[in-house]
């Protein structure tokens, strides 16, 4: 029987996985969700959300009180000696997303918690897999053709969030000889490819945020030549691959890149984005250089609902080789779907809940 050890729930990804390993497994004998003391609430309502719908009582689930980036994870004395014996899987999401966040928060979340997490991790006694998650965008500002080995190469990044997601996966790679680990490294993850849900209105939302604010111009440029690729991926997939990739052997001491094989360039995806939620097309190019002045500005910044940073991707000129992920995934049916046929329900979902303020991004 197999027992499930998590940070970042109540959040999306994770909430995802949860489901999804209890729709795919017959042994479970327990979760336990490591949670900040302020999201206790949030996350007994999404237990209860899980069990209403699962074949799961709510006795296989514990809600425990913590915090990553505190020495043993801050957990209860009463659990640590329960955790070192029950727990064989471990799936650490618990991260800083925000592109445009501080360094020092960063770093502690990220970075120091990864670390807390792996030392706690070695003190276990019948782990089966640790799964971490990465990004794809570890890879910092290099371009041209990216490997799934590729970790170190010297790069620069954009954002204290790419760098603290790479010193984060090096720490990470110090384990791997001592636990059984496999990195998942998602590219830009957006809704589900068929409804839509997703919990942030962020990565190519934000192009959505701009268009609803410019809707009443009669026409809308290009930003910049667009490119580059664009690299979204639905979280089903995302969440499919992991489950599939995190239980099998053959994903052992493995780092996959869960991005699209078959990417769009920034511009088509600007223009497929505009013509589903507007109905029509981009007309000229203004420079990214002027984008970036006019974001430079809060307040025209916070208006958007767009974070300054998100241009930065309108411009690395990056290829993700996906040839592992998509080698090991061959025998699973598990697929990413074309960009093109997941628009309509990703616009579809943000057109319903643009709204809801607890989608939006903080911009400052």
């Amino acid at each position: 029987m197999n027992t499930y050890f998590f940070t970042g729930f109540p959040g999306f990804l994770a909430t995802s996985l949860v489901k999804k390993i209890i729709a795919e497994k017959d042994d479970i004998s327990h979760f336990y969700l490591l949670v900040l003391p302020e999201f206790q609430n949030r996350a007994k309502i999404e237990v209860n959300r899980i069990v209403a719908e699962a074949k799961l009582s709510a006795d296989h689930f514990t809600i425990i009180p913590g915090d990553i980036t505190k020495p043993n994870l801050k957990l209860p004395f009463s659990m640590v000696q329960k955790l070192q014996e029950e727990v064989t899987h471990i799936f650490h999401l618990a991260a800083i997303y925000d592109l445009a966040v501080p360094k020092e928060l960063a770093y502690d979340v990220n970075v120091l918690g990864t670390k807390n997490i792996n030392d706690w991790i070695l003190t276990l006694k019948n782990v089966k897999r640790y799964v971490y998650f990465s990004t794809a965008y570890v890879s910092g500002k290099r371009e041209g053709l990216i490997l799934e080995t590729d970790l170190d190469m010297q790069q620069q990044f954009k954002n204290h969030y790419e760098s603290t997601k790479f010193e984060a996966e090096k720490l990470v790679h110090q384990v791997i000889d001592q636990v059984a680990t496999t990195i998942i490294r998602p590219g830009i993850v957006k809704g589900h490819s068929k409804t839509g849900e997703t919990l942030k209105f962020d990565g190519p939302y934000f192009v959505l945020n701009f268009f609803d604010r410019l809707k009443w111009l009669p026409r809308i440029p290009y930003l910049g030549e667009g490119e580059v690729e664009g690299n979204f991926v639905p979280v089903d997939y995302v969440i499919n691959a992991t489950v599939y990739l995190g239980h099998k052997d053959i994903g052992i001491g493995k780092t996959y890149h869960l991005t699209d094989p078959n990417p769009y360039s920034m511009r088509q995806v600007y223009q497929m984005l505009m013509s589903e939620y507007l109905g029509k097309n981009p007309f000229g190019t203004i420079p990214l250089s002027l984008a970036r002045v006019f974001l430079s500005i809060p307040y025209l910044r916070k208006w958007t609902r767009v974070e300054k940073e998100s241009l930065d991707y309108f411009q690395c000129q990056t290829k993700y080789d996906c040839t592992h992920a998509q080698a090991d995934l061959k025998d699973s049916g598990i697929v990413c779907p074309d960009l093109r046929e997941t628009v309509g329900a990703m616009v579809e979902f943000y057109k319903k809940h643009k709204s809801d303020e607890d989608k939006q991004i903080k911009i400052v």
